[in-house]
């Protein structure tokens, strides 16, 4: 049985990030990952013959995020800007779109001043008084908007959290960007950022039990198929919102002893929110060649209305892949289908958007993965429920001195669900283990 200052549990952006500031502080660190890679829900994967990757997990930078942009610089890149038109399709044609649906929005969520009412969520505020007031069309964004960009349910999902996070000057009005080269790039400088002599990274460790205490953790798991068990002072847990919530006895599932009662009310009103990301692969980006090239500065297509409403190509970089996009409780029922039947349908979409309906290019190849079946995730990224307004920052907090948490899910900082809030989420725990060890609790 070997011993260690630290157990981090999952090999994403936090507990890569919490494992780097612990190991410089010379701190002896575990990383127990369940799969045979690191970086979670980043996942790039590069293929022959094309000059742009795939990424089948996060892929936008969301503003300025200086912790990514600072892995960047490490390894010699800088983020790269993706801002292009936008195309909707209208009366069966793809337009420009000038009008704001979202601006109206907005300006009906001020006006009534939510954040000073009791919270609901957005489908109970859309059939309000203030909400019927609203154009037909401008309801209809605002549920596809929270499906798409936030993966959540406009039946369940807060207002308060909805209205914090489209204010102007938040996340929505910032500028998009790509890592060069998908977030693998990221994942190498952080992954080059780990100190060999104090931290130990497991792949194909899944972790099946944590028996935890004041000021010692045990933790139990098959490495490899084979029993496996490693003690520590601490424990910092990484895994996405979708295992802690999972059942003792699904796969993946962690059982905690004692049980993480405190967690509770949080993971109550947090969900773990599906998304299908479909890239597909075509012998040549057919859109630049329609109709004299009028597509040509497309970065954004969104069909409102169908099962997969939104694509984007991989503007600056020409390259023949198109990615199709569904969220919220579309993706949900989408995610329990056949990984052909999900393809065909996202290849009916492509046909309607760009083809009208009259069959679609070649496919050559197409790739994606389904998280909400994903065992070691259990959906994309988390969104707030009704009443959870402080959801994230109990789940955040520690237990005893002895268990603390990381991951998108935890983020206080305004950057939940993003790359960047697991990375901050990290180094906080980080930071929150250090404080404990140094003051010898």
């Amino acid at each position: 049985m070997d011993h260690h200052d630290v157990i981090v549990i999952g090999g994403g952006a936090a507990g890569l990030a919490a494992a780097a500031a612990l190991g410089r502080a010379g701190r002896a660190v575990w990383v127990l990952e369940a799969r045979d890679r690191l970086g979670g829900r980043m996942w790039t994967r590069l293929e022959p013959g094309l000059t742009a990757p795939i990424e089948l997990g996060a892929e936008f930078i969301h503003g300025d995020s200086p912790e990514t942009a600072e892995l960047l610089r490490r390894a010699g890149a800088a983020p790269v800007d993706t801002s292009g038109e936008r195309w909707s399709l209208l009366d069966g044609r793809l337009q420009r779109r000038t009008e704001s649906l979202l601006g109206k929005v907005r300006a009906a969520l001020d006006a009534a001043d939510v954040l000073a009412q009791p919270d609901m969520s957005l489908e109970d505020f859309l059939a309000s008084a203030a909400g019927r007031a609203l154009p037909e069309e401008a309801r209809a964004m605002a549920r596809a908007f929270v499906s798409g960009f936030d993966a959540a349910d406009p039946r369940l999902v807060s207002l308060h959290s909805v209205a914090e996070e489209w204010r102007s000057g938040g996340m929505l009005d910032s500028s998009q960007s790509r890592p060069p080269g998908g977030y693998g790039t990221a994942l190498r400088a952080i992954s080059a950022a780990l100190d060999g002599s104090h931290v130990r990274l497991q792949l194909q460790t899944v972790v099946t039990a944590v028996r935890w205490s004041n000021r010692s953790v045990e933790v139990d798991g098959l490495r490899l198929g084979r029993p496996f068990r490693v003690t520590a002072r601490k424990a910092i847990v990484t895994v996405p919102l979708g295992v802690l919530q999972a059942p003792a006895d699904a796969p993946g599932a962690i059982r905690f002893a004692p049980p993480l009662d405190a967690k509770q009310p949080a993971l109550a009103c947090l969900r773990s929110g599906p998304v299908l990301k479909v890239v597909l692969r075509f012998h040549r980006p057919f859109w630049e060649e329609q109709e004299g090239g009028r597509y040509g500065g497309a970065s954004f297509f969104h069909a409102p209305g169908k099962v997969f409403p939104t694509f984007w190509t991989l503007l600056p970089t020409r390259a023949p892949l198109l990615n199709a996009w569904v969220g919220g409780p579309t993706a949900a029922r989408l995610c329990e289908l056949s990984d052909e039947e999900i393809i065909r349908q996202a290849m009916e979409c492509v046909s309607t958007v760009f083809c009208g309906g009259n069959g679609a290019p070649e496919l050559q190849a197409a790739y994606f993965h389904n998280w909400a079946r994903d065992p070691y995730a259990r959906g994309a990224y988390s969104y707030v429920a009704v009443g959870g307004g402080d959801a994230r920052e109990v789940l955040a907090t520690p237990l005893d001195g002895t268990l603390f948490f990381a991951g998108e899910a935890t983020d206080t900082t305004g950057e939940a669900t993003t790359v960047t809030g697991a990375l901050r989420s990290g180094a906080r725990a980080a930071v929150e283990v250090a404080q404990h060890l140094e003051s010898g609790r």
